[in-house]
């Protein structure tokens, strides 16, 4: 069992030839609803690659937290313990894309709610697999999840994103933590980090994959070449890869393989969770196209 613990976002997408000037309205080119938030994405990603997944997280009481809840459930993540608060809307990302960049304003909404105690009252009598964490959620419930997993024997993977420093506490309690290579610099650098957890660092690389340190050695894991389209959800897609080859039992080496071949092949199509591949595309038996 994989639980991933974390946001759940609506992205909302606007596209235009040029940002509009303060106090100014302009006429867009295209719009889209699209589902987001790296606990949710990471999530689907784990689920289209074989995982038995539940997500434990919150949505406001409204359209846009009713349809990621049957979204979710058509992607067969568990969405029993993803609970609808009425006092905050669903999360949201208003996204201006405009000059081959983008302007983004990210409201937390029900996100921010996530509080110690609900994680407790959620988390209770878990199942022994995976924990994936991300920190788009408050610091208190990412560190009861991560003492609930530890309790019952779960492995803990922590993707430290968007960038923090990490209390020294969350090092002892994850088994592996999984920046891009610009986290992880920044990582090392913090009055935290020790040596010793130089092996629960799993980096990832972009185009050149991901490396870890596996009895002193470091091990690179280079990624298949491939024609990039958009590479949203990169990471996610490697973060829920990871959590579900490895609850499948595969050995760390293995599963980071097969993580960055599932993160390449993400960016070969448009979009973040509609671009992440399922077990038989990976495996060459279907078009990554199709999905």
């Amino acid at each position: 069992m994989i639980t991933v613990a974390g946001s759940l976002n609506i992205d909302l997408v606007t596209e235009a030839e040029r940002f509009p000037l303060p106090g100014e309205t302009i006429l867009g080119t295209g719009f889209s609803t699209v589902f987001g938030g790296k606990g949710a994405n990471q999530a689907v990603a784990a689920a289209r690659l074989g995982g038995q997944v539940k997500m434990v997280g919150k949505v406001g009481n409204d359209l846009y937290g009713e349809s990621y809840l049957e979204y979710l459930t058509n992607e067969t993540v568990d969405v029993s313990n993803v609970k609808p608060v009425t006092h905050l809307p669903t999360g949201t990302a208003s996204i201006v894309v405009a000059e081959q960049d983008n302007q983004i304003i990210v409201v937390a909404g029900a996100n921010g709610d996530v509080d110690g105690d609900f994680i407790k009252e959620e988390m209770t009598g878990s199942q022994k697999g995976v924990l994936l964490v991300q920190l788009e959620i408050p610091d208190e419930a990412v560190e009861e999840a991560m003492k609930a997993a530890k309790a019952n024997g779960s492995t803990v993977i922590l993707n430290p994103a968007p960038f923090k420093p990490l209390p020294a506490e969350w090092w002892e309690l994850a088994d592996y933590i999984t920046p891009n290579e610009h986290e992880a610099a920044s990582l090392k650098k913090e009055s935290n980090f020790h040596e010793a957890y130089r092996e629960k660092l799993i980096v990832t690389r972009g185009s050149e994959g991901a490396s870890f340190f596996e009895k002193g050695e470091e091990v690179l894991v280079p990624a298949p070449k491939v024609t990039p389209v958009d590479t949203t959800g990169a990471g996610d897609t490697f973060n829920g890869a990871l959590a579900a080859f490895l609850d499948q039992g595969l050995a760390l080496r293995q599963a980071v393989e097969k993580a960055v071949k599932a993160a390449s092949m993400s960016i070969t199509a448009l979009g973040a969770q509609s671009a992440m591949p399922t077990l038989q595309q990976l495996e060459g038996g279907g078009d990554h196209a199709e999905k």
